[in-house]
This record gives structure tokens, C-alpha cells and sequence, in this order.
């Protein structure tokens, strides 16, 4: 059994966004040389989130929206964990919302995924640089 590891490092300007980060998903695939496995996919951040969707930039604002509505940034002196000093309470709230990690199917070197489906990263605490783990297993 083969075993891959690498760190993908974003910077993503905005609080919240979403990046595709597909391409780089894939790319980790081939360097693996894995043809038949599984792939972990996650954040390496407790305010961030990687999930399986559609790549459509109107389905990503409804996403921003409704998270915004269930977990609104301000004011900050509403979250208990912002009295430590910190202003990111809203931040872990919508990464358990949209969960923290993917794990796909790997066949013919490739992912198993459906017509529609790409991976991103969801960032809900931005402006710095993170990272993401990619860990993949199999023959």
C-alpha cells in the first residue's frame, strides 16, 4: 500500500470565501501515483471547512448568506468565545455547520466524483495564509 501526504497553502484575502480547490486536489492524485484509494481532504484550521458541491458562484452567495444569517460576525460581543479577545466565535460556528473534511473515492487514478462535483475550501476567519492536508492511501 502506497501512502501520500502534502499541504496545500492558501491565502485567501476575504473573512469568508470559497476556493476550488480541485485542480490541486487532482494534482496531489497524480504525484501520488495512486490508482485505486482514498483521499482525506481537510483544513488544517478550526475556522475553515472543506466540502464536496457544485462549482456555481450563485449557490456559493446563498452559502454565505444563510451562513451569515444562522452565525453573523457582529456585533462580536455577542459570543462568549470573543471575551478571550478574539472576534472569531462566528467563524468556528460555520465551520461546524459546513463540516470539517472529505474523504473521496479514488478509481482508475482519478477521483470517483459525480458530474457536478468539486471540492473547496471554506474559509470563515481569512486574511492570512492556511493550509490544507491531503492524505491519500491505496494501491
Amino acid at each position: 500500500m502506497k501512502t501520500y501526504r502534502k499541504e496545500i497553502t492558501l491565502e485567501v484575502p476575504a473573512r469568508m470565501d470559497f476556493i476550488n480547490i480541485t485542480p490541486e486536489v487532482r494534482a496531489c492524485i497524480a504525484e501520488s501515483g495512486v490508482r485505486e484509494g482514498l483521499i482525506l481532504v481537510n483544513p488544517m484550521h478550526i475556522t475553515a471547512s472543506v466540502f464536496i458541491n457544485d462549482d456555481e458562484q450563485g449557490l456559493h452567495q446563498d452559502y454565505k448568506r444563510f451562513l451569515e444569517d444562522i452565525a453573523p460576525h457582529a456585533p462580536v460581543a455577542q459570543y462568549r468565545h470573543n471575551d478571550t479577545g478574539e472576534d472569531n466565535a462566528d467563524a468556528h460556528i460555520k465551520r461546524q455547520i459546513m463540516g470539517r473534511e472529505v474523504v473521496a473515492a479514488i478509481t482508475d487514478g482519478a477521483l470517483d466524483f459525480g458530474t457536478w462535483e468539486q471540492i473547496f475550501y471554506g474559509e470563515f476567519d481569512g486574511r492570512r495564509r492556511k493550509r490544507v492536508l491531503v492524505k491519500i492511501i491505496g494501491e
